[in-house]
């Protein structure tokens, strides 16, 4: 298996989230791992956190499976039923088609760091309940549309 170059790896810093949903990813960095390996049947991203930074808005899949892994420092996953503190070593799951909405969101003082590992579904709609959100990948790419279907 080839190992991968991480300085080749080019890192996506904020988030494609149309305004004025993208502010609160304003300290994430992430590097597209599966694709750099030139993976087709999951995902794999390592992201990292700055202090006050949130991975994503809150979420669910409709087809994909995600797997987190923290890998430095300490985040809270903010759930449907409430927030669980994940820490270094600490793994968590959300099961596709589950309308759980998730998200990690980092209030300590330091860098966090994670591994996300997902399913790469052809098609996917992923919902988020607490805004005007939805993304919508009909095979070519995801696409943000309001929840009554009015594209941004």
């Amino acid at each position: 298996m080839p190992k991968l170059d991480m300085s080749a790896i080019a890192p996506r810093t904020g988030s494609g989230y149309p305004a004025p949903f993208a502010e609160t990813m304003a300290g994430r960095i992430q590097h597209n791992l599966g694709d750099a390996g030139g993976l087709t049947q999951f995902g794999v991203k390592l992201y990292r956190l700055k202090p006050g930074a949130w991975s994503s808005q809150r979420h669910w899949h409709e087809n994909e499976d995600e797997f987190v892994m923290v890998l430095e420092g300490e985040v809270a996953m903010i759930e449907n039923d409430g927030e669980t503190i994940l820490r270094t070593g600490d793994c968590a799951t959300h099961k596709a088609g589950v309308a759980n909405g998730h998200h990690l969101v980092n209030r300590s003082t330091a860098d966090a760091a994670f591994l996300v590992v997902g399913t790469r579904a052809r098609t996917e709609t992923a919902h988020y309940p607490d805004i005007d959100l939805k993304a919508v990948n009909d095979g070519n790419g995801f696409r943000y549309f309001h929840t009554d279907g009015r594209p941004y």
